[in-house]
């Protein structure tokens, strides 16, 4: 038989180091995505996309919930201190402090297309954060497991339309904002896109779209 290494004990302190700093920065970008969301309604003009950020900010603050209750279960204090939280918390703080100065220094249409930049930034991070956990999860036994499995489960699909549906927007108010035909609210919407292969196949659709909502075709 070909002759194994021992684990290295450095290698797997390190990586159960970043597993604890994965479950905060989790917790703490939803705080964060908490600040996001009610400063960008604050900038949102259209309707339909102060209705999706308004839900949206709902259910992030019901995954605020759902990562404080996993801190807990998984035997972490969900109010202790760490430098990887306070590092994503900055990060929060920064886009809305970015999005308070475009309020005061540029137009309402800009300001809102700001906002959208920084909810998809924010989206990003925190859809990067429960994907990790759920490989997590796969790898992971025990009680431990199951506690990260049903979290992950409660929150995957919430996770996957705020982006996907973020991304569309922030795409179409800036296709607008270039004098572009765009498509409000975007397909992403139309579709109900919950997945990448969804939102790919929503891009290719809006060109046919926009094509339409023009008058150049049925």
């Amino acid at each position: 038989m070909p002759r194994t290494s021992p684990p290295n004990p450095d290698t797997a302190a390190k990586a159960a180091h970043a597993q604890v700093a994965l479950l905060y920065q989790l917790l703490e970008t939803e705080l964060g995505g908490v600040q996001v969301y009610r400063t960008a309604l604050v900038c949102a003009l259209d309707p339909d996309l102060r209705a999706e950020w308004g839900r949206y900010l709902a259910q992030t603050e019901r995954h605020v919930v759902v990562a404080r209750r996993l801190l807990d279960k998984l035997g972490h204090d969900p109010d202790a201190e760490l430098p990887a939280r306070v590092l994503v918390r900055h990060d929060a703080e920064g886009l809305v402090n970015l999005m308070m100065e475009a309020l005061a220094a540029t137009s309402p249409d800009d300001a809102q297309l700001v906002a959208a930049e920084c909810v998809v930034k924010a989206e990003t991070k925190d859809h990067l954060n429960w994907s990790l956990l759920g490989m997590l999860a796969k790898q992971a036994t025990g009680a431990h497991a199951e506690a990260m499995r049903a979290a992950h489960a409660e929150v995957e699909a919430d996770e996957d339309h705020h982006l996907y549906h973020s991304t569309g927007w922030c795409r179409e108010l800036w296709i607008k904002a270039l004098g572009l035909p765009a498509a409000l609210p975007p397909p992403e919407e139309q579709r109900d896109v919950g997945s990448a292969v969804e939102a790919a196949e929503a891009r290719a659709d809006r060109e046919q779209m926009t094509t339409r909502r023009a008058g150049g075709g049925r």
